[in-house]
């Protein structure tokens, strides 16, 4: 049985994060590996309904950073112990469509909440579960505004941000891998479907050897 792994995808709203996901599935289980893709928040019974207050119910409309916060590592907390340890265990490559790094960027540096207190929550949320790879799909933050802005759907309340949270985001999205570059590696975003995708199946490659 091969060993399990865990992928988390990052970057900004508009990046194509969607995409990539499903073109690395697809290309992962013709190569024979098991895979499951989860997201945050969400990926449990919990962590849905935790997703819906948080992006789509009129009473999350008053929410507060803080309580942003904590609604997210609750689902995080659930999704860990829930699904993927046991998913882990069993030799699965795991997709994780955001994970603590979505909380280090979006809750503390664009909405400035104070970052030691943000990784303490990470901390005890994910309970040493940390990617084996996370990969920051980057786009000029105008340019995944605009995307976001032109897809003619209803935004959730992270979408609805002004170009400036996007702008945020992405510098915050740059610190973090600066930090953390073993783990952390940042993929243009603004080249070909098809191009974006070769680089994120030769980082994932070369980590599976």
């Amino acid at each position: 049985m091969s060993a399990g792994f865990l992928l988390s995808f990052e970057g900004s709203e508009g990046c194509g994060k969607s995409t990539q996901i499903a073109l690395l599935r697809t290309r992962l289980e013709a190569a024979g590996r098991s895979v499951v893709v989860l997201r945050e928040p969400g990926g449990t019974e919990l962590g849905e309904s935790i997703r819906h207050l948080l992006q789509h119910a009129k009473e999350g409309a008053a929410m507060t950073a803080e309580t942003e916060l904590l609604l997210f590592a609750a689902s995080r907390a659930q999704l860990v112990r829930e699904k993927i340890r046991p998913l882990l265990e069993a030799g699965t490559f795991v997709i994780l469509d955001r994970f603590l790094d979505s909380t280090t960027v979006y809750q503390g540096i664009a909405r400035g909440l104070p970052l030691e207190s943000v990784r303490a929550i990470n901390h005890l949320a994910i309970g040493g579960t940390l990617p084996h790879l996370t990969l920051v799909l980057d786009m000029d933050s105008a340019n995944a505004w605009q995307r976001i802005h032109q897809s003619g759907r209803e935004l959730d309340r992270m979408e609805s941000q002004p170009q400036s949270f996007f702008q945020k985001v992405r510098q915050g999205y740059l610190d973090v891998a600066q930090a953390e570059p073993q783990r952390i590696q940042i993929i243009d975003a603004g080249a070909s479907l098809e191009s974006v995708h070769e680089a994120v199946w030769e980082r994932v490659s070369t980590r599976l050897t």
